[in-house]
């Protein structure tokens, strides 16, 4: 079953409506992310802007994101993967490639299954079920979603509830392990450290956005900045440093701009997908529960570690917890960049195969 989709009207609202409407949308957002943020949900200002954005388009309050501001928002995402990828990083993930490479690997085919299995049963559609199931970071598989076909609109609500879900999970697993592990650092919105490294970093992302638009590479404004800002890092060349209030804006537009997109019939959709979903989400946290009974046996590394390494979590979520907690946090980061970066490689060449594959199998055989 195919999602249904219904076009937005081609009419723009009066100035002064959409004004108010976005004054509801950016304070209602506030309001949910500070709630979020309290409660400690992982990426609370994406949550709460895309949830805000939802309901305001049921309510047909028809607001769209500036594509220069979304591409923006994608560069900065891009930066902040480049940041997390330091050389130790690369150093750990070089020297342990092997145990890196079949770990990832099986995660990678065990979710490309399950995303066969609900595209071959025709829950979902094309590859909207494999990138909805993607083992990566969830921001950067919604962005690469949409440039390869996939409905956004779904792909978010799985990869966020799957964001939610694992991270959830991790949280309580750290907290009964380390009594301390859910205790986070307060957040300086407005501080950061150097105001050259912060003007160096915008002059990257807008130099990539700028050359992703003109060349039109998919994706291309948050992998731009990703490769750059990566090879810029490693060199000495440039310190990324992305002032927290900015990445708050960034991931609000990025939530704004997949929760506008929905509607009624979507969501209906949706709902009636649920339950499987769900299933395939909880099959990829029983196989990251047996990778790491299989780490912690045979490789020697103890639970918590394990456990967060092969979380099919957000990176950025899980290192929030290995910070906080006594763990190998190097080693759980290197796992979960290492997964990220398979499924940046080798996503857009196979989960678009097993789709195809998918829908192929639905076509009746013609007799002989």
């Amino acid at each position: 079953m195919n999602p249904p989709t219904i076009a937005h009207p081609a009419t723009r609202a009066p100035l002064a409506l959409r004004l108010r409407h976005w004054g509801t949308l950016v304070a209602c957002t506030i309001l949910l992310s500070a709630l979020f943020t309290v409660l400690h949900l992982p990426a609370g200002v994406l949550l709460g802007g895309m949830l805000v954005a939802i309901v305001m388009a049921t309510r047909e309050m028809r607001l769209q994101v500036p594509p220069l501001q979304f591409a923006l928002a994608q560069g900065l995402i891009g930066c902040l993967m480049a940041h997390s990828l330091h050389p130790s990083v690369l150093n750990r993930v070089a020297h342990d490639w092997p145990l890196f490479l079949c770990i990832t690997l099986l995660v990678l085919a065990t979710s490309a299954l399950l995303g066969f299995v609900l595209t071959r049963r025709q829950l979902l559609s094309g590859t909207t079920a494999i990138w909805g199931l993607a083992p990566g970071a969830a921001s950067a598989m919604v962005i690469m979603a949409e440039s390869y076909g996939a409905d956004v609109r779904l792909v978010a609500l799985m990869q966020y509830a799957r964001v939610v879900l694992v991270t959830l999970l991790a949280s309580l697993v750290a907290g009964l392990w380390v009594s301390h592990a859910n205790v986070r650092p307060t957040v300086q919105w407005l501080a950061w450290d150097s105001t050259r490294n912060v003007a160096l970093t915008l002059l990257l992302v807008a130099g990539c956005v700028f050359l992703a638009r003109r060349i039109r590479l998919s994706a291309g404004a948050m992998l731009l900045p990703l490769l750059a800002g990566l090879t810029l890092n490693s060199l000495g060349w440039l310190t990324i440093e992305l002032p927290p209030l900015l990445m708050a804006l960034a991931y609000a537009t990025l939530g704004w701009s997949v929760g506008l997109r929905f509607n009624r019939a979507i969501l209906q959709h949706a709902w009636s997908a649920l339950p499987a979903v769900l299933t395939a989400i909880f099959g990829l946290i029983a196989l990251g529960l047996l990778l790491a009974v299989a780490l912690s046996l045979l490789g020697g590394f103890d639970p918590l570690t394990a456990y967060l390494a092969t979380s099919p979590g957000g990176a950025d979520s899980v290192a929030v917890i290995s910070a906080s907690a006594a763990v190998d946090a190097g080693f759980v980061m290197a796992m979960q960049l290492a997964r990220f970066s398979m499924v940046l490689l080798f996503g857009p060449r196979l989960f678009p195969w097993v789709a195809q594959r998918a829908v192929s199998a639905l076509s009746p055989t013609p007799l002989p």
